[in-house]
């Protein structure tokens, strides 16, 4: 089955733009976890504009499932990863100004950059993904790095959802088929949402977890927060149904 981790950057925005403590982002990681997710994901970013670093340590004792902490491995991101040690680390090449991550790693230019990363957070008991876009070759470089999976960066295909058929998905199963070849696991994240997700899990030869946050939070608004939780979950669970 399917995992679905819960990005919670979304309910810190919200926190931050008036201060104080509402919505209170534990108390949301606890609901999220008994509301059927899976894991919990944060992207802690050098402005600190959702995600605080300090908001990493607590969010560690609290989570019960899966953490995942995603970010640019500068030595700050680093330090506060080994230092917390998450279930699992997503390695992204997103610039500190960046809005949001938009594009995957070159694994084979960033080969020297990314392997000796990766093996300190493995020699700490972290497991380790590289978002990468759904190219063979990425996925094949971030084998070479010696990560432990790939993420999939499904934002062109959630952009085109509506207009490219069922030839949208063939570079998604493409990458994950090579991926299941080099004994790497297969996430993938960006943009989906309730009407893009099913057909993506259908399409996928094997799909170990995705991560969402934007389009929970935003569902959230209409359906509440365990009925959106709840609606993902099946769209991970009814395949074949």
């Amino acid at each position: 089955m399917t995992r679905l981790s819960v990005n919670i950057n979304k309910v810190a925005l919200l926190r931050n733009s008036r201060g104080g403590n509402i919505p209170d982002l534990l108390q949301v990681a606890r609901d999220c976890e008994e509301f059927g997710a899976q894991g919990i994901t944060v992207h802690p970013r050098p402005d600190e504009r959702h995600i605080r670093y300090s908001d990493i340590a607590p969010l560690k004792e609290l989570v019960t499932t899966e953490f995942n902490i995603e970010g640019y491995p500068s030595e700050d991101f680093i330090r506060l990863v080994l230092d917390n040690r998450p279930h699992q680390v997503t390695l992204v090449p997103d610039p500190p100004d960046t809005l949001t991550s938009d594009t995957g790693w070159d694994t084979l230019e960033n080969t020297e950059f990314l392997t000796p990363i990766i093996a300190r957070f493995k020699d700490a008991g972290i497991r380790v993904s590289l978002f990468v876009d759904p190219d063979i070759k990425m996925v094949e470089g971030a084998a070479m790095t010696g990560a432990d999976r790939v993420e999939l960066y499904t934002g062109d295909y959630a952009k085109n959802f509506h207009e490219n058929g069922s030839a949208q998905f063939l570079p998604y199963a493409s990458a994950a088929e090579a991926a299941m070849k080099l004994d790497l696991g297969v996430n993938a994240g960006h943009d989906l949402n309730l009407d893009n997700l099913r057909p993506f899990k259908l399409a996928m030869p094997v799909l170990d977890e995705v991560s969402i946050g934007h389009a929970i939070i935003a569902d959230a608004l209409y359906y509440g927060l365990q009925n959106t939780i709840e609606m993902y979950l099946y769209r991970l669970r009814s395949v074949g149904h």
